[in-house]
């Protein structure tokens, strides 16, 4: 809840919510994008969830000291709470029909959560069907999915230049 409080204050008014990565090098690399693109934090679940380990720390190049993480035991429900309070949920997904450009445009004036899934297995459905829209980023080199940690900076990215246009 503190952590949801903070972001709606915070000028970019974003989270990012993962879905099982387990990846400790992912984790902290999402956090130094999170950090990069002015996110406020980080939600994390208790379960099938990589943690802020020294590995992940290390990978983050210190982004921990500015990114607040928030455990949560559900995160569905958590993102259901959030979506309560404004927030708008963008799920990354490969098989949506919506590109991350379309999408930042349309949610550029209000508070977002950017769901990202395991590389793989993609976003569970609980938080697919939770999600208010799910976004792809466009590879025309032909590549069925990138590293979650590469496609959180990509829609991070995506999402600040979508907030910054007149």
């Amino acid at each position: 809840d503190d952590l949801l409080v903070e972001a709606l204050g915070s000028p970019a008014r974003l989270l990012v919510a993962l879905d099982g990565i387990a990846d400790p090098h992912i984790l902290g690399a999402i956090a130094r994008s999170t950090a990069a693109f002015g996110g406020a934090g980080i939600l994390l679940p208790a379960r099938r969830s990589a943690g802020v380990t020294p590995a992940a720390w290390r990978a983050s190049a210190g982004a921990f000291a500015s990114v607040e993480v928030a455990q949560v035991t559900n995160l569905a429900r958590t993102l259901a709470a959030a979506q309560s309070q404004g927030f708008f949920v963008i799920g990354l997904a490969g098989d949506a029909s919506a590109s991350i450009t379309e999408v930042a445009q349309h949610f550029a004036d209000v508070p977002v959560i950017l769901a990202i899934g395991a590389e793989g297995d993609g976003l569970s459905r609980l938080l697919s069907e939770r999600s208010d829209q799910l976004a792809q980023i466009p590879m025309p080199g032909g590549f069925e999915s990138l590293n979650a940690s590469v496609a959180a900076g990509i829609a991070l990215f995506t999402i600040t230049a979508a907030r910054e246009l007149p």
